[in-house]
């Protein structure tokens, strides 16, 4: 089956959106929405007069207390204080990261149950002749074998991290492939490809640029999406990319591999050079951001280092560069703050980069 270009029709119609309101609804409901959104908000307004009703008089001397020094309001047993957040309500920077953020899930791209993407955007408030907007197109799995053939990183985070994207003008797609060991070499780039292609075809329906797509591959996805670019036989229709990031990657498999490992590149250590990213990576012209943690395991640091030295010395060109800190997550190399130490300053240079270059 061809999964290629959709039309409105074909999207679904329970997109779930964060904010104020919460709504995930089938095209069948015939429930009003705003009756949807309405309720919570009587509820608040329903609590406040109670409040004033019950309300006790206080002295006059004690009217002078600042905000800092205010006591917790106790209420049929609620207190509500402003260090400890609601339970029903999700954490601040969470809540923040992801307000007025709409996802579209479980998208096909493939023939495999495993070959599905989300896409995360913030409607605009332009009119429908807006300019279309860059892409992240994520790339994350923290080890090439899963039981189930399931990538094992938290979906919560991955959704922080297409909300980075959507936060900043861009719309954010979350890729989700085949594992070992019912999945081996190259099952991973072949996805990406797969992905990319979809992307290519129908981001333009999520108010996306097709032509301004860059991929991040992290951890195991970094050696996937740096195999796509590197093998062209791997590449399919419309699978171009605009850019890359790559985040603690292994782009060449070693003797003393993983279990993981050598259950998706094979148990024989001779084909490994040739089920790497080189020599084809070297001669990509598509402008790369290389990443790394101080934190990361030993041989981690060195592949990122390695490869940066190749780049820098073959007639492609020196990638960009970032030393990390810390990588806990894919959200947390997408701090909420673009300007703190995170990959989201150099990513964001990156695709402003890529953007200038189609301006007339």
């Amino acid at each position: 089956m061809y999964y290629g270009k959709l039309s409105q029709a074909d999207l679904p119609s329970n997109r779930q959106k964060c904010g104020s309101c919460l709504i995930n609804q089938s095209a069948s409901d015939s429930m009003d929405t705003r009756s949807v959104c309405a309720w919570p908000m009587m509820t608040k307004y329903l609590a406040l007069c109670l409040l004033l009703a019950t309300s006790v008089s206080v002295r006059a001397d004690d009217a002078e207390f600042s905000s800092r020094d205010a006591v917790p309001i106790v209420m049929a047993g609620l207190v509500l204080e402003e260090s400890v957040a609601p339970p029903v309500e999700a954490a601040p920077d969470e809540a923040k990261s992801c307000e007025r953020v709409s996802f579209s899930r479980s998208l096909k791209y493939g023939e495999h149950d495993l070959n599905v993407l989300d896409v995360a955007t913030v409607e605009s408030q332009e009119s429908e002749h807006a300019t279309l907007r860059p892409v992240l197109l994520f790339v994350a799995g923290e080890s090439f074998a899963g039981e189930g053939g399931a990538p094992d990183i938290a979906g919560t985070l991955q959704d922080e991290a297409m909300c980075f994207a959507a936060r900043h003008g861009m719309v954010g797609v979350k890729v989700t492939y085949r594992l070992a060991p019912a999945n081996p070499w190259p099952a991973g780039a072949r996805d990406v490809a797969a992905a990319t292609s979809w992307v290519y075809q129908n981001i333009d329906l999520f108010g996306g640029n097709r032509e301004e797509i860059v991929a991040v591959g992290y951890s195991a996805g970094a050696f996937h999406v740096a195999s796509f670019l590197a093998h062209p036989e791997f590449q399919a229709r419309d699978s171009n990319v605009a850019g890359a990031v790559l985040v603690s990657g292994l782009y060449r498999p070693s003797a003393d591999a993983s279990a993981a490992e050598k259950s998706y590149f094979g148990a024989d250590a001779s084909k490994y050079d040739e089920r790497s990213v080189f020599p084809g990576i070297l001669s990509i012209d598509t402008p790369l951001l290389l990443a790394w943690s101080v934190t990361d395991p030993p041989h981690l640091v060195t592949q990122g280092e390695k490869l940066k030295e190749l780049l820098c010395n073959s007639p492609a060109h020196c990638p960009y560069t970032t030393v990390l800190s810390a990588r806990d997550s894919l959200a947390s190399v997408f701090a909420l703050d673009a300007s703190s130490s995170s990959l989201a300053g150099p990513t964001l240079e990156l695709v402003r980069e890529i953007e200038a270059r189609g301006l007339p």
